[in-house]
């Protein structure tokens, strides 16, 4: 929409190809295929075990749904309550509209936080989304500075030059095996004798990590939720990383998108209650930590980080709160739900997606941060990556079923669906001639089926496709058909048209 902050190329949300290329790749590795398949599966099962616990879980979705509908409402008046309460609790508030102005606000935010004589050369990071969003790690490596990934996910797929391929476990693709070879090759010091136990690797990353969690001097950070009555920011983590990074460090920069908002703290209670259950298959999170603006002790004294900076991100938000039928997607708790019981996911992982945001939360939100180009003069000669995106779904519903916020992820597909066609169709549109090849054959349909000597005559032609069909099915058809059949079996026509059937069976009865 005209005017409004989009989300810029620098990031994570546009792949370097299209989902089924990418997604053709994917299914040829069967040990990706295993490793997805038996996470997912135990995640689901944690998860089914803890919501059954409750009574109530429908009517917690539906309020959860309700106060995510009501920030979208009021968003403007609630980022100005968050910021007046930050501010006055010692915070420091930026305000960036694309991913290369937070980059440029965090990393002048990292520099002030040294000297010349002693500059910072590297920072250590909670797991964030956002900041994998707007490519921070890339940035701050350009300008000399590391980001260490504190959380055990994060740092295998760092250390190993990767990229995450789940929301919430973004070694999901990895098995034990594979993390111990990581951490062989790419970890200092560590012990040649090194087992694939999971408690063995889990000590041997902490001791890694405990180095740099003592000497850093700036720590990077997401937030889960932020209280506009309060100020508060939240973070509800696993493995104690989180709260590492949000005590030790002198200056703590917390990188937010601004649809992370609750109204007020009571509304934190139903999260609280919503997100560890959907997304690690526990009661409640082992670490949750809240802080408000820079804590001060009773006497003033600082209780942790000396300097709190917040970064509201736009990067495209204020654009899908625009579209009424997509702005659902801003709903979203990054509790990655959806992606655990989504047949598609399971099958492909999250480096088909091309995009920070996979499965079908991201088949809907990554359209709508970045853009789909359709086929302007802008788009990629194979297509754009995003564009596919809204197709990566059988649509069989099972994402909104698990959604503890309720985002009717189906309906927004099909929506987002209708936009590429429709964009698609008014960029290549001749005077004169059908809009695309699919309306000239839905047209050249029509016609046919208006007149019953022209439908019978194409049922006889149909029968020609028996010759192509090997086993009941055709799975090859020349251009343009072809477009069908590369992703798709055709069924064979049955011998008998349902006409003829009818004749034989029924003779002349109506």
């Amino acid at each position: 929409m005209p005017g409004l902050p989009v989300a810029t190329e620098r990031g994570t949300l546009r792949g370097p190809d299209t989902f089924p290329v990418a997604a053709r790749r994917a299914l040829a590795d069967t040990q990706l295929r295993k490793n997805l398949g038996h996470a997912t599966s135990t995640i689901r099962a944690k998860r089914a075990r803890v919501v059954g616990e409750l009574d109530d879980w429908e009517e917690l979705r539906a309020a959860g749904a309700a106060i995510k509908a009501d920030v979208m409402a009021r968003l403007p008046e609630l980022l100005v309550q968050l910021e007046e309460n930050v501010t006055a609790r010692g915070g420091h508030v930026h305000w960036a509209r694309d991913a290369d102005e937070a980059n440029r606000i965090v990393l002048d935010l990292v520099r002030a936080a040294g000297t010349p004589d002693d500059p910072v050369t590297s920072v250590v990071k909670v797991k964030s989304m956002a900041t994998q969003e707007i490519g921070l790690n890339e940035a701050l490596a350009e300008a000399g500075i590391a980001a260490v990934e504190t959380d055990l996910a994060e740092l295998i797929v760092q250390l190993s030059d990767d990229t995450p391929s789940h929301i919430l476990v973004p070694a999901i693709h990895r098995n034990r095996a594979e993390i111990r070879q990581i951490f062989l090759d790419h970890m200092p010091d560590v012990d040649p004798g090194l087992t694939d136990e999971p408690r063995v690797l889990a000590m041997a990353a902490r001791a890694y990590l405990r180095r740099t969690f003592l000497a850093a001097r700036v720590a990077v950070s997401g937030a889960n939720f932020a209280i506009a009555e309060t100020g508060t920011l939240a973070v509800v983590e696993s493995e104690g990383n989180g709260r590492m990074c949000l005590t030790l460090p002198q200056t703590l920069v917390t990188v937010m998108g601004i649809e992370k908002l609750l109204p007020t703290w009571r509304d934190l209670e139903v999260f609280l209650q919503l997100l560890p259950r959907s997304s690690t298959g526990e009661r409640m999170n082992p670490y949750t930590s809240m802080w408000t603006g820079a804590p001060r002790t009773s006497d003033g004294a600082p209780d942790g980080p000396q300097e709190f900076h917040l970064v509201l991100l736009d990067n495209g938000r204020t654009a899908t709160l625009a579209d009424e039928a997509g702005r659902q997607a801003l709903h979203c708790i990054r509790c990655s739900a959806c992606l655990n019981v989504c047949p598609v996911y399971e099958r492909t992982g999250g480096h088909a997606y091309g995009s920070v945001y996979p499965g079908p939360i991201g088949a809907v939100l990554t359209p709508q941060l970045a853009g789909m180009h359709g086929h302007g003069a802008d788009a990629p000669a194979g297509g754009d990556p995003v564009d596919s995106l809204p197709y990566a779904s059988s649509l069989c519903g099972a994402c909104f079923d698990a959604c503890p916020v309720r985002i009717d992820i189906p309906s927004m597909l099909v929506h987002l669906r209708a936009k590429h066609v429709e964009t698609a169709q008014a960029q290549r549109r001749v005077p004169g001639l059908p809009a695309s090849a699919e309306n000239a054959a839905m047209s050249a349909a029509a016609w046919v089926m208006q007149d019953a000597g022209r439908f019978s005559f194409a049922e006889r032609g149909l029968q020609l496709g028996r010759l192509l069909a090997r086993d009941g099915r055709i799975r090859s058809l020349p251009p343009p058909l072809s477009a069908w059949t590369t992703s798709r079996d055709v069924p064979a026509p049955p011998a008998e048209t349902f006409r003829k059937w009818w004749a034989r069976t029924r003779g002349d009865r109506s």
